[in-house]
């Protein structure tokens, strides 16, 4: 990990690691539909199923005794970041399609540049995005203070980073959306089902708790969750705020690791 560290702050690997980022904030702005969808949907989902809830729904241990839809306003924003970050690794696989990552390949790039830059390109893409409809929290009597927004926005982009690196390690090894898409369907919306974001851990049914306690994504939304509520009783359903950054970092750093890792690996093949 330190000889990892030291290899990111050379600006050999910040340069072309740059220029891979902005090739993704630039291919996605010039994408109007996908900017309109990736908003639009965590939105509706938002509504329809915090509004439909809501009066079946009571959260009584919460922050402030807040109603339903308020508790899945963070669920919301993990929502944005799963989705953007991870459909924004969809462009690896495009990238292959269309012979652009080959030639990165075979340029004197080292790996890990590649992989920060795409990296941080989605994540900077899932965080821009979930800041914006973090600016919604004041209408649904969600107040924030500054402490509270700059802890909110911190955990936002570590989670981002590490399910960002998460969609790189998937998509590198696939060689069609189609293959992506189902492996979403299967893997990454459980993920999400199962982090809290629905319904608090110590409702759930016993299995389903310890699939939502080794769930890392679980930890990420609790952050934000506490970070929105900065300095209001929270109760004992959610993981503390110390344990919920240290498994994010870890998280993170994880699977920037394994990124790099399969990017290594994977050289040889994506070369024939």
């Amino acid at each position: 990990m330190t000889m990892q560290m030291q290899l990111i702050s050379r600006p050999a690997v910040w340069l072309p690691a740059v220029s891979l980022c902005r090739r993704e904030l630039v291919r996605f702005v010039r994408q109007p539909n996908r900017v309109i969808g990736a908003l639009a949907t965590p939105l509706v989902f938002w509504l329809l199923i915090g509004g439909g809830m809501g009066s079946s729904f009571q959260i009584k241990e919460m922050a402030g005794g807040q109603n339903y839809i308020q508790y899945f306003f963070p669920g919301t924003i993990v929502m944005i970041l799963l989705f953007t970050a991870i459909f924004s690794t969809i462009s690896i696989i495009e990238d292959r399609r269309e012979g652009f990552l080959q030639s990165v390949l075979v340029a004197p790039v080292s790996r890990m540049a590649i992989v920060l830059g795409k990296v941080l390109g989605g994540t900077l893409l899932a965080f821009a995005q979930g800041a914006i409809f973090l600016a919604l929290a004041p209408t649904v009597g969600i107040h924030l203070g500054i402490t509270s927004v700059f802890l909110t926005l911190a955990m936002m982009f570590l989670l981002a980073f590490a399910l960002t690196g998460l969609g790189f390690c998937i998509a590198w090894r696939m060689s069609s959306t189609q293959g992506f898409h189902a492996i979403m369907n299967l893997f990454l919306l459980p993920l999400w089902f199962l982090s809290g974001a629905l319904f608090p851990m110590d409702r759930a049914w016993g299995v389903l708790r310890w699939v939502m306690m080794l769930n890392p994504v679980t930890y990420g939304l609790s952050a934000i969750r506490r970070a929105l509520y900065w300095g209001q009783p929270m109760g004992n359903h959610l993981p503390g705020m110390g344990l919920s950054v240290i498994v994010s970092v870890i998280f993170a750093l994880g699977m920037f690791m394994a990124a790099s890792a399969i990017a290594g690996g994977r050289v040889s093949a994506d070369l024939q």
